[in-house]
Parts: structure tokens; C-alpha cells; sequence
């Protein structure tokens, strides 16, 4: 009986413990929305602050009703011939309401980009959607903005899982797919273009769809699939480079871990990219669920004369994690699954804990353990930057249909992680943005005129956050770029003035919206959006 007593004691103070070191760890978790209406697959935060929320038509009944009248008749759909369920979403953060949105075409697995005007391009998907290009163009929360599907122009190749990058001159670049080893432009250049590389690090369960693509600043593309990667001339569509490879395995769908490059500064020469995570080769064609993921990262200097691969170990073990850039130029991994892979029902042992990436530490102590979340987010879930700091937290649905009653449910709900410098012992630190010029040229000097509750001490940071398009465990088109800014100095008013010079080309920031976050020893303002044009 004593046994039994000193037992369960064990167990309540190993209970206690593990409470107590989840509170102690940093971050926070706040339910946003309890049923979203759908679960997104792909997600978009929009130059309004909204967010554009995106399933697959073919998916049957979402719990999210169309607009009256608004239904969708599609006699090749097999499962909803007659829809009249949402399968696109509108978020808005700032009353966590929900509008619903109509798609006509199959969206499943597809990709997007924004456009130099703030327009939302999305491309490809499957069935009837393969080869369709949409567009939504955002508005206003109070708006009635709504996809619109291109019918005077189409993909050339049939486009399900590829990549989308903007280039310097605000045109897109699509890479990619499943059985499109190819990339082509939009708007339209001359059709499609072979880009061998994609099918010779083909494996037998694929693992070269949703490649990383990064645009350097140099102007080139990186672009990595598998476990090797190339620099590729976007402009003449020649290989100008190819890296070495990458150890440890697969890295992209099937076995996808994710990837990001890091924060751009100084005189822009210098890009480093980041690839963490991923699935065994074999856990896909054996359809295995609990074959360890692992937790390997690669480092590597893309723009240096001779660059190799740095690696270092992550805590856990991951696959479908994603990695957003913060305002700060660190990057949060959070979502995903430490067994199994990619596809329907594949995956086990979620991955409650995010984690915090810190570049400049050194090897072996760049990773920070988060406060773990409580909602499973698998296959099909994303994670997206918002303006005000926090981190949207979205989807998750390893079943072909919507699934509730499962071990790993079909996931509507929406919620926010607020990194530690969202913490109230830092909000005397943060800055609020007073004045910002809403249109920059590149090269251009401008003011930006900031309040913070405690004197000023050091450098406040001006950093430019691309808005990505968040599908399948990487952000396409992610980007943070630091500017050149002088000292702040008072203004006169209880304010401070920061110079700030604008990014000198379309090769380090591509023309667009970007947030526009203002750093205080580490702690990001609320952002406000900037246009920067040519």
C-alpha cells in the first residue's frame, strides 16, 4: 500500500513538474476562433490585415456556408456535385470574423504569390484547377472582395505542388510540380522551360514537389529539392551554380521538413538559407506513421565563392514544420509531427513545441524550446507572420475528407502564438509607429517617427516582412529585410526620428507591400504596411 502511495505521489509531482516547466517556458497561446469553417490548407495575410484562408473544393461540406445564391455546380466534383460550402475563407485578426469566399477551380496542393500591387496571384492545384491562375484582389475587412478565375490566360504545364517566387521586376516564377519538372513565368513569357534538375533528384516516392525556392540577392534563384540544390539565372533560365548536397536524407514533400533564408542587412551581399527537418526515406512508400522524423538542419552561405552545408540538431525531431520569419530576424518553427511523413493519415507524435532559431548564436545553441501548444497541427497545416507580432496558427488535416471524430481531427480551429517579446515585462520596450511614409522608391531615404514608453537605448531596427503564402510546411516568397538606419534622435515631441534608407533594388526586396516593423532591443512595433516600388 505504501508502494502504491509513494507511486502515485511520483506521479503528481512528475505532473506538477511538467506544469510548472511548461508555464516557465517562453511564449503564449491564445484561441482565436473556435470554428473557422474550414481548414486551411494554404493561407495569406493580406496589405489590409486581413487573412485569406484556402482549402480544396473537392473536399465535400465545409461547416462553412456560401453567400445565398452563391453555389457551386460542378458535375465532375465526386463529392459535392451541387456546393454550397466555403472552401476559401477571410480572417480578420482584428474582430476574428469570418467572411466566406467562393473558388470555382480544384485548389488542392496549389501554390500563390502577391503581386507588386497587393494582389494575391494563386496558381495551378489539381483536377479542373491544374492549369488555372486566379487572383484575389484584398480589401478592406468590411469589403466584399472575392477570388476571381482567369479565363483568357492558363498555365502552360499542369501545376500541383509548386513553388511561386517573385522576382525583381514584380513577375512571379512557378517551379515546378508533380510530373512538371519545368518553371514558367507569369504574366506568360514563352511557355514552359525543362529545368532538368527537377527530375533527375526525383526519387521513387518523389520528394522533389513544393521545392524551396529563395530569391538571392544577387538576383538569382536558390532552388533546393531533395537534399541538393542550384542557383538558377531567371532571366536567361541557365544553372549558373550547383551546390553540394545536402546529409541526411529527403527534405521536401513527401518527406518535407521546411526552409527559410535569413534576414537580409548590411550591404545585402550575403544570403545564408536554413533547411531543418524532414522525413526517412522509405517512411512514404511504406506508408509508416511512427518512423522517427529527424531533426538535422543545414546552414549554408548561398552567396558565398565556396559554400557548403554547416549542420546542426534541432531538439525534436520534425516533419511538416513551418518556419516564419519574426520581425526580428529570428525564426520561429512551429506545427508538424515527429514520426512518419507527408500524405493522408502518414503522420504520428505531433509536435506541440515550437521552437526559436537565434542565427547569430553559435552551433549547438541557436535553438530555444517554446511554450508547447495543445492542438495537434499535422499535414496541411500553416503558420503565418500577423502585424501585430503574434504568429496565426491554421488548419491541419491529414484525412481526405473532413474527419472529427479521429485520433488527429480535422482541425477548424484558429489560434495565435506571441513570441516572449510579445511578453507584458517587455511592453515598456515596444515601439509604436507614429509616422511612415506609405510609398518608398528603392534607394530612397525616408523618416520614420516612433513613441516608446522607455528612453531609447541603442539602435531601433527598421525591418521589412514580405506577407508569404504559407502551404505545406513552407512560406513562399518569405523575406525580412533589415535597412540601413541611423541612431534615433528625439523629435521634440517625447518621439524619435529614424532615417532609414529604402532597399537598394527589386533583388533584395522585390517590389510590393511589406510590413514594416520598428525593433527595440529585440521587441517588434505593431506594423505598418509600406509599398515599395521602382
Amino acid at each position: 500500500m505504501a508502494s502504491l502511495a509513494l507511486f502515485i505521489l511520483t506521479l503528481l509531482l512528475l505532473h506538477c513538474a511538467d506544469l510548472f516547466t511548461h508555464a516557465d517556458l517562453p511564449g503564449t497561446w491564445e484561441l482565436l476562433v473556435a470554428n473557422a469553417g474550414i481548414a486551411s490548407m494554404h493561407t495569406a495575410v493580406t496589405r489590409f490585415n486581413t487573412v485569406v484562408l484556402l482549402d480544396r473544393t473537392n473536399i465535400g461540406p465545409s461547416r462553412k456556408m456560401l453567400r445565398r445564391g452563391h453555389c457551386r455546380n460542378d458535375p465532375d466534383d465526386a463529392a459535392l456535385k451541387h456546393d454550397c460550402y466555403a472552401h476559401s475563407v477571410q480572417f480578420d485578426p482584428s474582430t476574428n470574423q469570418i467572411r466566406p469566399l467562393m473558388i470555382l477551380t480544384d485548389t488542392w496542393c496549389s501554390s500563390g504569390q502577391f503581386l507588386p500591387d497587393g494582389t494575391l496571384l494563386q496558381t495551378g492545384g489539381d483536377l479542373d484547377g491544374v492549369r488555372k491562375i486566379r487572383k484575389f484582389q484584398p480589401c478592406e475587412a468590411t469589403g466584399f472582395c472575392d477570388w476571381v478565375e482567369l479565363d483568357d490566360v492558363e498555365l502552360t504545364d499542369g501545376r500541383w505542388y509548386a513553388t511561386n517566387q517573385i522576382l525583381p521586376d514584380g513577375s512571379v516564377i512557378i517551379v515546378g510540380g508533380r510530373g512538371a519538372n519545368t518553371v514558367e513565368y507569369y504574366p506568360p513569357r514563352k511557355g514552359a522551360v525543362e529545368l532538368k534538375f527537377l527530375a533527375d533528384v526525383e526519387d521513387d516516392q518523389m520528394d522533389n514537389l513544393y521545392p524551396y525556392v529563395h530569391l538571392l540577392p544577387t538576383g538569382h534563384l536558390f532552388i533546393f529539392a531533395n537534399n541538393k540544390a542550384l542557383q538558377y539565372d531567371h532571366v536567361t533560365d541557365k544553372i549558373t551554380r550547383e551546390y553540394p548536397p545536402l546529409d541526411g536524407g529527403p527534405r521536401n514533400y513527401p518527406s518535407a521538413g521546411s526552409s527559410a533564408m535569413l534576414a537580409l542587412e548590411g550591404d545585402y551581399s550575403t544570403a545564408v538559407i536554413v533547411v531543418c527537418g524532414g522525413a526517412q526515406y522509405g517512411a512514404f512508400i511504406q506508408k509508416s506513421t511512427d518512423t522517427p522524423a529527424h531533426g538535422s538542419c543545414g546552414r549554408i552561405v548561398a552567396t558565398s565563392p565556396e559554400p557548403g552545408w554547416i549542420m546542426e540538431d534541432m531538439p525534436f525531431g520534425r516533419i511538416m514544420g513551418d518556419m516564419v520569419m519574426l520581425p526580428t530576424g529570428e525564426v520561429l518553427v512551429i506545427n508538424g509531427a515527429q514520426a512518419g511523413t507527408q500524405g493522408f493519415e502518414l503522420a504520428s507524435n505531433p509536435c506541440l513545441y515550437p521552437l526559436l532559431y537565434r542565427p547569430d548564436q553559435p552551433v549547438g545553441l541557436r535553438f530555444m524550446t517554446l511554450n508547447p501548444g495543445t492542438v495537434p497541427r499535422m499535414y496541411h497545416s500553416t503558420a503565418n507572420l500577423l502585424p501585430d507580432g503574434r504568429v496565426l496558427v491554421a488548419g491541419s488535416n491529414p484525412h481526405y475528407f473532413y474527419k472529427f471524430k479521429a485520433e488527429f481531427p480535422t482541425e477548424l480551429r484558429l489560434e495565435a502564438f506571441s513570441p516572449e517579446y510579445l511578453g507584458p515585462d517587455r511592453a515598456n520596450l515596444r515601439p509604436v509607429i507614429e509616422g511612415v511614409p506609405e510609398t518608398v522608391r528603392y534607394g530612397e531615404s525616408f523618416d520614420v517617427l516612433v513613441s516608446v514608453p522607455l528612453t531609447v537605448v541603442g539602435i531601433v531596427e527598421v525591418n521589412l516582412a514580405s506577407a508569404p503564402f504559407a502551404t505545406h510546411s513552407f512560406s513562399q516568397g518569405q523575406r525580412l529585410v533589415k535597412l540601413a538606419v541611423t541612431p534615433s534622435v528625439p523629435d521634440g515631441d517625447g518621439g524619435y526620428k529614424i532615417s532609414c534608407t529604402a532597399p537598394p533594388n527589386g533583388m533584395v526586396a522585390p517590389p510590393g507591400y511589406y510590413m514594416t516593423f520598428a525593433v527595440n532591443q529585440g521587441v517588434p512595433s505593431v506594423a505598418r504596411w509600406i509599398h515599395l516600388v521602382s
